[in-house]
């Protein structure tokens, strides 16, 4: 690292779009507290009701705070960007919030991978699944899922902690991630890209497969019922974790795409991607899961109700 002052990192809002901006502002302020009031209100309606005891919701509630983490380790950096000019974050804070994006993110994968096999058993095994998926399987299977998550990014940081930085030092999002920040150093840093690259490889494509998998045996269990009203009802099962299975691998996808091979396209792309990557399943998974679920709909409209 060059020079004598502290080592820090500017952040940028939207292209085309001034900073201190309250058109900017205001939206993002009503999505992150849309965010917030959809999960918090889906935690206490499982929370509430005894019939969303099971697995499938029990892993919910991990999603939602998957959710809740990604999303509130980037609400600083985004409102600070459009609220003060000039937004800077000393390298030590950027390395933390990248390391907590990464891992909330590995966390929600894992939980969609989990989500997929709960899918598995309750369509391809009903009769099994009980058995297998107990309360304290599921508790397991959630601190493995946090656990993973934790040990994989922990070297990414460890490894971008080591990594000279001496060009300007301006980033491409208002929050900290691997790949942007990758982008910015110099000298020899092929042991970071190259793990960051088997990091993103061994947990969410991996993941990805797995969930492919697990709907292919889902897909054909389905397609070998007779009965056409109990394959539109199997199928109705799935709709609500394929809708978070899209809404949260597609930007990803894109994402990893454009910070990779997409230089020659506009600074947009990577912006808007980045941003609903980020906020848009934190934000759309209560909706989808409250408008399929009647008892965590009717417990949410009290909610609303009674404050």
């Amino acid at each position: 690292r060059t020079g004598s002052s502290p080592l820090a990192f500017i952040l940028t809002g939207i292209p085309g779009v001034a900073v201190s901006s309250p058109w900017v502002a205001l939206p993002l302020c009503c999505l992150y507290l849309l965010m917030l009031l959809g999960n918090c209100c889906l935690l206490w309606a499982i929370r509430a009701e005894h019939a969303l005891h099971t697995p499938m919701h029990q892993l919910l509630s991990l999603l939602a705070l998957a959710d809740l983490g990604l999303s509130l380790c980037t609400l600083p950096t985004v409102l600070a960007v459009f609220c003060v000019p000039a937004t800077s974050l000393p390298f030590q804070v950027c390395l933390a919030q990248m390391f907590f994006i990464h891992t909330f993110s590995a966390i929600e994968s894992g939980v969609l991978v989990a989500m997929a096999f709960d899918r598995f058993m309750a369509i391809c095994h009903p009769l099994r699944y009980g058995s297998v998926l107990s309360g304290s399987l599921v508790a397991r299977a959630g601190v493995l899922i946090v656990l993973r998550g934790t040990c994989v990014v922990l070297p990414v940081a460890a490894l971008m902690a080591r990594v000279p930085f001496c060009r300007p030092r301006v980033l491409s999002h208002s929050f900290c991630l691997h790949q942007d920040m990758l982008r910015l150093a110099c000298g020899d840093v092929w042991p970071s890209s190259w793990y960051g690259l088997g990091a993103v490889i061994l947990t969410k494509g991996l993941d990805l497969l797995a969930i492919l998998l697990s709907y292919v045996l889902i897909l054909r269990a389905i397609l070998g019922t007779v009965a056409p009203g109990a394959r539109a009802k199997a199928f109705s099962t799935c709709i609500c974790h394929l809708c978070a299975v899209l809404l949260f691998y597609i930007p990803l996808i894109s994402l990893s795409v454009i910070h990779r091979v997409g230089k020659h396209l506009p600074r947009l792309a990577p912006t808007l991607l980045a941003d609903a990557y980020l906020l848009v399943p934190p934000v759309l998974n209560p909706l989808v899961y409250s408008w399929k679920t009647k008892q965590i709909h009717r417990w949410i409209l009290l909610l609303l109700c009674w404050r």
